[in-house]
């Protein structure tokens, strides 16, 4: 496995910090990552309507979203604070707040393991034990799992290192319910088998960047025909994966399901084809894609909990 040395940070660096509470207030939210979180809440609220069958509480929803929000938070800032180094060398994340020195290093790991904290504090408070103490183990995986020992050492990282990522969904069920039914544990697999081919088509157009970071990221150590591939296998296995929940759904998530697949896979064979033949190809459009695509499936899977019946009328 090919590998490079990544480059060090200057730990005496100037630093600049932020010159108005404003923009104190940037840099923080900064550290928490907001599109990611963004994405983690669009599958939550559906989780909770099908494990409600139909509209829960919309204080239990509220409650589980600013929970899950913390924990999230608490998640990306930490890995921030381990991932200063690789930040300051990749142009794509250049600009984050360690990397550029505008938020000190303790105070980002003390904000991290406050919001940490905070979080299992208030899910427990609001909402059960269980869905708290998920939301504590989905920050510990992706710091220490993912971020300190997968993601510098494997090729293999956004894989296994993407089960937290898979959590919010499981925290949303297990919030309702008080427990983790199998419908929970297939949303939890389509979110998994999601992440590989999201990440991998970032990870192709940023490849020198991870190169140059000495991060392992699968398309730096495979060649492109080996990535597209493996991001069709993973395609295949998502969209089969979200038929799995047919049984407790209805007809609205079926179809959606089945024809948001059909569609994704079109521009993954598309992506496949182009690198294997060598033609110009822009793997970022099927990472926008695969955005668009994980938000239809589940607001389908929200609109379908709160008015449709299951098509096999399976109980949970």
């Amino acid at each position: 496995m090919s590998s490079v040395t990544p480059v060090p940070v200057d730990a005496h660096a100037p630093s600049t910090p932020p010159r108005t509470p404003l923009s104190v207030l940037k840099a923080y939210v900064a550290l928490t990552k907001p599109r990611i979180i963004e994405l983690l809440l669009v599958t939550t609220v559906p989780a909770m309507m099908l494990a409600a069958r139909g509209i829960p509480s919309p204080w239990l929803v509220l409650t589980t979203l600013v929970g899950g929000s913390m924990a999230a938070g608490s998640a990306n800032a930490l890995n921030c604070v381990v991932d200063a180094d690789i930040d300051a060398v990749m142009k794509r994340t250049r600009s984050r707040p360690l990397a550029q020195h505008t938020v000190p290093t303790r105070s980002a790991l003390v904000f991290g393991l406050v919001l940490g904290v905070l979080s299992f504090a208030w899910l427990w408070a609001t909402t059960n034990l269980l869905a708290a103490a998920m939301a504590v183990g989905a920050i510990l995986f992706y710091v220490l799992v993912y971020t300190m020992i997968l993601k510098r050492r494997t090729a293999q990282n956004i894989v296994w290192g993407g089960a937290a990522g898979c959590m919010p969904v499981v925290i949303g069920w297990s919030a309702v319910t008080g427990d983790v039914g199998w419908p929970a544990l297939v949303m939890f697999g389509v979110i998994f088998f999601w992440t590989p081919p999201h990440f991998w088509a970032l990870a192709m157009k940023f490849r020198d960047d991870y190169a140059k970071a000495g991060v392992p990221m699968l398309p730096v150590v495979a060649t492109p025909q080996q990535v597209a591939k493996q991001i069709v296998v993973y395609s295949w296995v998502m969209v089969a994966w979200t038929l799995l929940l047919v049984p407790a759904t209805g007809w609205v998530y079926t179809a959606f399901a089945a024809l948001a697949g059909l569609w994704f896979l079109v521009f993954a064979h598309r992506l496949n084809a182009a690198v294997r033949k060598g033609e110009p190809n822009n793997p970022m459009t099927l990472f926008h894609l695969s955005n668009s695509y994980l938000t239809l499936v589940f607001v389908a899977l929200a609109v379908d909990s709160a008015l449709s019946l299951p098509v096999l009328g399976w109980p949970f």
